[in-house]
C-alpha cells in the first residue's frame, strides 16, 4: 500500500512538472528544484520499477469499480427487459426468487461449459430461474441456431432442444442444427416454416442492443441481480452472487 501510494505521488509530482500551469508558473519551482524532483522521480522509478505496476493496477481497479457501478445503474434501467421479458424464454423453476440472466451464443464453447455449471447450479438450488437471452455473435449459424431455438417454442420443445444444442460437440451449422433437431423429436420442416418469423430477427436485434447498453460485447456474460460477471465463471462464483443478490434482496 505505502509502495503504492509512494508510486501515485510519483507520478502526480511528474504530471506537475509536465502541466502547462507549471510551465508558465515558473514561482512554482525554481529551475534548479525542477531538475532535481525531475532526477528524484526518475531515479526512484528506476531503482522500484514494480510501483510501476502498482500504481496501474490500482488505477485500473478504480476504472473497473466505476464500470461496475456505472453498469449497474444499467442493469437497474432495464430490470423488467431483463428478468420479465414477455418473448423471451426462461428455464429452471419459473417461480423462483432468484434470476440468472444469461447472454449465450450456440456456437460458443465458453457457452457450453457455463451451461454445464448452470445445470449444476439449478440442481444445487431449486429456487433459481435463469432467462436466456439469445445473443448470436460468431456467425450466420449462430444467427440460424437461435431462430432455431426460438422457433422450437412452437412445438413445445424448447427446453431439449436448447439442451442439444449446447451439448452439441462442434460447430453447428445448418445441417447439424436440424439433425439436432430431429433427433428430440422436432418437427423439421414445420420448425424451417416458422424459423421465417420476422419477430425473431427483432428479437435478435433487441437483445444486441440492450447487450450494448449492458457494455457485453462476448460470451457467455451473467446478470444475478445487479452484479454482472463475463465468462464461464464456474458454479460457485454463480451461487455467491446468487446469495449476494438474495441478501440485497
Amino acid at each position: 500500500m505505502k509502495r503504492t501510494w509512494t508510486a501515485l505521488t510519483m507520478f502526480g509530482l511528474a504530471a506537475v512538472l509536465a502541466s502547462p500551469t507549471a510551465a508558465q508558473d515558473k514561482s512554482a519551482f525554481t529551475a534548479a528544484q525542477r531538475e532535481q524532483l525531475k532526477t528524484f522521480v526518475r531515479d526512484y522509478l528506476l531503482e522500484n520499477p514494480e510501483v510501476i505496476a502498482d500504481a496501474i493496477g490500482k488505477l485500473q481497479e478504480k476504472e473497473e469499480a466505476k464500470k461496475d457501478q456505472e453498469r449497474a445503474v444499467t442493469i437497474a434501467m432495464y430490470r423488467q427487459d431483463l428478468v420479465n421479458p414477455k418473448e423471451q424464454t426462461v428455464i429452471g423453476n419459473l417461480q423462483g426468487d432468484a434470476t440468472i440472466v444469461e447472454f449465450f451464443d450456440y456456437n460458443c464453447g465458453y457457452c457450453k461449459s457455463m451451461y454445464s455449471d448452470l445445470l449444476q447450479v439449478m440442481k444445487a438450488d431449486g429456487k433459481i430461474k435463469i432467462v436466456t437471452k439469445e445473443f448470436p455473435i460468431l456467425g450466420p449459424g449462430s444467427v440460424t441456431a437461435t431462430k432455431a431455438a426460438l422457433a422450437s417454442r412452437n412445438q413445445r420443445k424448447y427446453s431439449e432442444f436448447h439442451q442439444a444444442l449446447m451439448n452439441y460437440k462442434g460447430a453447428l451449422n445448418e445441417a447439424a442444427i436440424m439433425t439436432v433437431a430431429k433427433g428430440v423429436g422436432l418437427n423439421v420442416e414445420k420448425l424451417q416454416e416458422d424459423m421465417k418469423d420476422p419477430e425473431f430477427d427483432k428479437l435478435i436485434d433487441k437483445n444486441r442492443n440492450l447487450a450494448k447498453e449492458l457494455g457485453i460485447t462476448g460470451t457467455p456474460a451473467l446478470i444475478i441481480g445487479d452484479a454482472f460477471v463475463g465468462g464461464a465463471v464456474g458454479k460457485d462464483r454463480v451461487l455467491e452472487l446468487v446469495a449476494a443478490a438474495r441478501k440485497k434482496g
